[in-house]
């Protein structure tokens, strides 16, 4: 038996009982956010109820399973800064937990370069004569930058020149976002690219040892990572077994039809058509679904605030490939304008435990789109035949290899920071001081492009809150009296959270 078999028995014999007329929370969604939740509130003895539409634990976090071939939808690396986090992971997964080399490169113009940018790797990618154009470009951005500094190719331009804007930044960047990159705000690249120029770069190619230091190093310059053996979804597998040891329910293929509420409260989730009465709610569902599920209908200024959520869809196709060893990447990023795969992962690299047969690997092709546009509504076998012909143009795996392949549509991967969704935090917001019974957590739940860490912490936060907390979840911070009463985690490892939290672009046109 694995120690985080033993962990999970243990924990669930270990947990607190719960009160007999208790009502249990009620959690809207089962991946990281809304098990996280369920898991904190069941080490305190209070039970819930976690409703699923999907018939599988993660979320966005789960790991897809074709054939006993496993794969991840996007590539979850397991880091954090924050010890509460990093510790449930380790509560639920022992040594299951193993430690993988990170190597990411880009690929443009046939070429490969490693990322993070290596100045030595990048001159001898690009050649001398435009390793030379490069830097007279960089030259001159820096001797006369262009202004108005308001979008991302200006900001990014103004720090590395456009030639190294056009190789290394624009065509993934729209590719993955569907629009240009003089369409999105310049303070998404200063969020996004905090910390990384030419000069740390140079500066890190001299000093390797500070990249092994997590505190210190810049988030994309970690060389090394940690992951379930079996993929992220072995992660939240097994915490719904101990959620469920302790006394909890995971209620799957049960999508909310209709949140009930009356002023001053939510009363109860209606799914699969039934009602789940509840005291406390928790919601991590997407904000425009949440919003369309409210009954009755809410004020018209909540109801108006649905159009403002916007999302961002994606797409992966998996193949299955004769051969082993086929590139040492973990994932690449793929700039090459002429092909419509964004990025590219080899799931046996991420964990050899990914393929039932070794002399095979899964590659993942991920290709961003809209719900309903031409790539979302391609029929699988012709998304599959795509995939393998892109393979192929890259050079990385002949046609007659692919043995296999699958596809898995995502909606709603990614939040958009458009013109409008501030305007429609700002209803959420001021509905949600009239229920307060009713808590947002998680990417979709909160409309933010967070990573899984953050995702976990909003989710602990509202379990705390519910056992009397008195945590702002919007601000990820904590009531100084409250916080000293069994501190688990530092002011200074919720900022450093919110440091390294990924961003979403902007469009010029929005304003603060």
């Amino acid at each position: 038996m694995r120690d985080s078999e033993n962990n999970g028995k243990a924990n669930a014999a270990t947990a607190p009982a719960a009160g007999p007329r208790e009502r249990p929370v009620i959690i809207i969604g089962a991946g990281p956010a809304g098990l996280t939740a369920a898991y904190e509130l069941s080490k305190n003895g209070r039970r819930s109820l976690v409703l699923e539409k999907d018939g599988v634990a993660g979320g966005l976090a789960r790991t897809a399973e074709y054939k006993g071939y496993l794969f991840d939808i996007g590539g979850h690396r397991f880091f954090t800064k924050v010890t509460l986090v990093d510790q449930i992971w380790r509560e639920i997964l022992g040594n299951d937990f193993i430690t993988r080399p990170r190597l990411s490169r880009i690929f443009y113009k046939s070429r490969f370069f490693q990322y993070p940018l290596e100045p030595m790797n990048a001159f001898l990618g690009l050649g001398p004569a435009e390793s030379l154009l490069c830097a007279l470009s960089f030259l001159r951005a820096r001797l006369f930058p262009r202004k108005p500094e308001d979008d991302l190719e200006t900001w990014v331009t103004n720090r590395f020149g456009s030639r190294l804007f056009k190789t290394f930044f624009k065509t993934y960047t729209e590719k993955v976002w569907g629009i240009s990159c003089k369409e999105i705000r310049a303070e998404w690249a200063a969020q996004r690219i905090r910390g990384l120029s030419l000069t740390s770069l140079i500066w890190s190619a001299f000093n390797p040892a500070r990249n092994r230091d997590k505190q210190s190093a810049i988030q994309t310059l970690i060389h090394q990572f940690e992951y379930p053996r079996k993929g992220p979804g072995m992660m939240w597998t097994k915490a719904r077994d101990i959620i469920e040891a302790r006394g909890s329910r995971v209620l799957f293929h049960a999508p909310v039809e209709r949140v009930l509420w009356q002023p001053g409260r939510v009363t109860a989730v209606r799914a699969g058509g039934q009602d789940y009465p509840g005291d406390h709610f928790i919601s991590s569902m997407p904000i425009r679904e949440l919003i369309e599920s409210l009954d009755p209908a809410p004020p018209d200024y909540v109801r108006n605030a649905a159009a403002d959520f916007k999302y961002r869809d994606f797409l992966t196709v998996a193949l299955m490939v004769r051969g082993k060893d086929l590139f040492p990447d973990n994932w690449i990023y793929v700039h090459e304008p002429g092909v419509k795969v964004g990025r590219i992962q080899n799931y046996s690299n991420w964990s050899p435990e990914m393929v039932p047969d070794p002399e095979t690997s899964c590659l993942g092709l991920e290709y961003f789109c809209f719900e309903g546009d031409g790539l979302w509504t391609m029929s699988d076998p012709d998304l599959i035949a795509l995939a393998t012909r892109e393979t192929a143009a890259l050079g990385l795996v002949r046609p007659s290899d692919v043995i296999d392949g699958t596809v898995l549509r995502i909606p709603k991967a990614y939040p958009v920071y458009d013109a409008t969704y501030k305007r429609g935090l700002s209803a959420i917001q001021r509905f949600l001081e009239t229920v307060p019974n009713l808590q947002l957590v998680g990417r979709n739940g909160m409309h933010r492009y967070n990573n899984q860490d953050h995702s976990m912490l909003t989710a602990i936060l509202a379990a705390r809150n519910i056992m009397g907390g008195r945590y702002d979840l919007w601000r990820v911070n904590v009531d100084a009296d409250y916080h000293e009463e069994g501190r688990s985690f530092t002011e200074e490892e919720v900022k450093a959270l919110e440091r390294s939290q990924p961003a979403v672009p902007a469009t010029v046109e929005s304003g603060d």
